[in-house]
């Protein structure tokens, strides 16, 4: 029996954290609103305290969730300093990775992404295929500690795009235009030319960014 118990402790402490980072980046909570620790045990089915405070400890590792004290537990908000932040990691680690490590990508993955930025209809979810793109540019990349930084600022990033309209940043032709000026030489093997357009794209997506922060007042 203890055997059991001790084994079932870490599936429920993954589904406790699983579920509440899904509520987070899905803005289902929101930046800013309070939780209550009791009624998030509730939500799950009343599981014990124990896994919900571990899942509420990595969450805030990953500054998803801000503990105050005496006041309880707040769903960190996005600042202007938080979007800043995403975007200096994003043009740190996305063209250096393309750089020195793209020969390593499957070619037919990268023809996959030529016929879709030339098709957009055929993704069901361009913001999604928007992730993946990215998410192919950098998977070739070694260095754990990079990774982890540009892991750090996903989730930041999937929240500002749903809190100002998911795909309001993002005008899909353009996209796909910068795509594929990123693919183009990576395809002929000029992994220079194609970072140098991955920094161009990221460059005109943080320009956007702050064109919206110039709009509204996020986390307040």
């Amino acid at each position: 029996m203890k055997e059991n118990e001790t084994t079932a402790k870490p599936s429920l402490k993954l589904q406790a954290y699983q579920y509440l980072k899904t509520k987070i980046l899905n803005c289902e909570y929101a930046p800013s609103q309070f939780l209550n620790e009791q009624k998030l045990c509730a939500e799950m089915g009343n599981i014990s305290r124990t896994p919900m405070r571990d899942a509420l400890g990595r969450l805030e590792q990953e500054g998803l969730i801000t503990i105050l004290p005496k006041k309880g537990l707040m769903v960190s908000p996005i600042t202007d300093e938080d979007v800043h932040s995403i975007y200096e990691v994003r043009l740190l680690v996305e063209p250096y990775a393309l750089r020195m490590y793209g020969s390593q990508l499957p070619r037919d993955q990268l023809e996959h992404f030529v016929t879709l930025m030339q098709h957009p209809e055929l993704m069901p979810d361009f913001c999604a295929g928007d992730d993946a793109f990215h998410e192919l540019l950098i998977s070739t990349l070694p260095n754990r500690y990079l990774r982890s930084a540009h892991d750090s600022i996903t989730g930041q990033n999937t929240r500002f795009r749903i809190m100002t309209g998911k795909v309001g940043m993002i005008g899909q032709r353009d996209t796909c235009d910068e795509h594929l000026a990123i693919l183009e030489p990576a395809l002929a093997g000029d992994w220079s030319a194609a970072a140098d357009a991955l920094t161009h794209h990221l460059e005109l997506a943080r320009a956007k960014a702050e064109g919206v922060l110039d709009r509204i007042h996020l986390g307040e």
